[in-house]
């Protein structure tokens, strides 16, 4: 089984910063992939920012110069800096990662999600 655990969420006023971290833990083989999305109150699920295993980066428009995606392979974690905030960005995060369990069998996985909330 795998289990990706979530930490950094809170609230913080209009332009400041926190730190997503997501550490994924049990057995498996290799992560894939790995990414953060956010789902606002009355909307759906967004794509926020991916990293590959090699540390290639996406970002959604709204987020590039403010947030930052990296991973640390070695603790099987992945961080979401996010810098000058906006009360556009209050949303539940969720971190999802695309691992392989053993070669053969793959599955997708994600965190508990954390509550981001930003005040104007």
């Amino acid at each position: 089984q795998v289990q990706l655990v979530e930490s950094g969420g809170g609230l913080v006023q209009a332009g400041g910063s926190l730190r997503l971290s997501c550490a994924a833990s049990g057995s498996f083989f290799v992560i894939d992939g790995m990414g953060w999305y956010r789902q606002a109150l009355g909307k759906q699920r967004e794509l926020v920012a991916t990293i590959t295993s090699g540390g290639s980066t996406n970002y959604v428009d709204s987020v590039k110069g403010r947030f930052t995606i990296s991973r640390d392979n070695a603790k099987n974690t992945v961080y979401l800096q996010m810098n000058s905030l906006k009360p556009e960005d209050t949303a539940v995060y969720y971190c999802n990662a695309d691992i392989r369990l053993r070669i053969g069998a793959r599955g997708s996985y994600w965190g508990q999600g954390t509550q981001v909330t930003v005040s104007s």
